[in-house]
């Protein structure tokens, strides 16, 4: 995560006096059915002024320049409501500049923003929403909490009543909140916290929205390794985390009665004669096909996929794809599983891979944009 000392801008800045990025602009008419957008969370700087957008079509890979949808500091992770119709950003900065933030998504993909939040701790840098939408899940990094706060029917945001703060165990072992996801069946929420080599569990009351330890209250990872980010398979059987420090991927199986994780494997993410010297890994996304697994290296500057044995769990290397830049952060698979964007943080660009059907491989498209800072990415599929 990036340490950024400049206090988060203000939410309401006019779009109207925020120029977009170079490229040709998008009509403002509503978006085609069958249209995917393509939402992307930046660090705010010269070259960024908040949450992007792109329209691509699943069928051709035609993707258009990204366009500002709303204006925002710092909106280094970005999530869509299972209703389709808010998008909430977790505004990254200091201890009294960061915030929740709530958006209308428009007809013509374009953000208007609802209200903010404070994030109940310090450095929000992952944001889950839980599948009634009525309650969302904030990771903080700084100070190794993790908040939640309630969602209205018509996206506005209550203030934080519910905060966890995750111990020091040592002058080595801080915490770090990285992310949080609800499993599958929303009885549990499981939270990488990248600091203490532990993933914490908590248990989900999905009527009143309440959160409360598990028993066990975590499952410890190997040391160092450093676990980031996680991902359910769709049944729930497994789970999968992406270990930051370490460079691995490793497997769970998952007991949906009592929300704990039994490790049964784990693998490198990097290629075999790569040191990971001054490298980290960052984002794990499963295929909506559940056949294959992707997870980017910084450093190594690659995707690596993996396929996944849908029996046992367990996984088996494909390769690793150069993300055509520096420090591919953040990426995400579009709903039809055909085509894969990344964004490489330090060469502020965009990239868009088509995925292949059988194997999971990537091949690049050619189509590249510039957008600063982007490190995150979310689809919504227009019906």
């Amino acid at each position: 995560m990036r340490s950024l000392p400049r206090t988060l801008r203000t939410l309401l800045l006019s779009a109207t006096l925020l120029s977009a990025i170079a490229g040709p602009a998008f009509a403002a008419e509503a978006v085609k059915p069958g249209t995917v957008l393509v939402y992307i969370g930046t660090y705010t700087g010269k070259k960024s002024q908040g949450i992007y957008v792109s329209r691509l079509n699943p069928a051709t890979g035609e993707m258009s320049a990204p366009e500002l949808a709303g204006a925002m500091g710092n909106p280094s992770w970005v999530t869509i409501h299972p209703n389709h119709k808010y998008l909430f950003a977790a505004g990254e900065g200091g201890p009294k500049g960061s915030a929740i933030a709530g958006f209308t998504i428009g007809a013509d993909g374009k953000l208007t923003p609802i209200n903010s939040q404070a994030p109940n701790g310090n450095g929000p840098c992952h944001l889950a929403i839980d599948e009634t939408g009525k309650t969302i899940v904030v990771s903080n990094y700084g100070d190794g909490s993790i908040s939640s706060l309630a969602i209205s029917a018509d996206g506005q945001l209550a203030p934080s009543t519910w905060v966890d703060k995750h111990p020091t165990l040592s002058p080595k072992q801080k915490p770090h909140g990285h992310a949080t996801e609800f499993a599958p069946g929303n009885q549990f929420a499981l939270s990488c916290d990248a600091g203490l080599d532990r993933i914490y569990t908590y248990r989900f009351n999905a009527t009143t929205g309440e959160l409360s330890a598990a028993e066990p209250a975590f499952t410890p990872t190997t040391a160092d390794t450093h676990p980031r980010h996680l991902v359910f398979s769709a049944d729930g059987k497994f789970c999968y985390n992406i270990d930051e420090h370490s460079l691995t991927v490793t497997a769970f199986t998952f007991d949906a009665r009592r929300g704990t994780l039994q490790q049964i494997q784990s693998l490198p993410s990097i290629p075999a004669g790569f040191d990971g010297k001054g490298g980290s890994t960052a984002e794990i996304i499963l295929h909506p096909s559940g056949k294959f697994l992707y997870g980017s290296n910084r450093g190594h500057d690659s995707i690596v996929t993996y396929a996944v044995d849908a029996a046992s769990g367990k996984l088996t290397l494909v390769g690793h794809t150069s993300s055509q830049g520096k420090t591919p952060r953040g990426f995400g698979v579009d709903p039809t599983g055909r085509w894969l964007v990344v964004g490489n943080q330090s060469s502020d660009s965009v990239f868009l891979f088509k995925i292949d059907q059988a194997t999971g491989a990537l091949s690049p498209t050619g189509t590249h944009f510039e957008v600063g800072a982007p490190v995150c990415f979310k689809f919504l599929e227009v019906k």
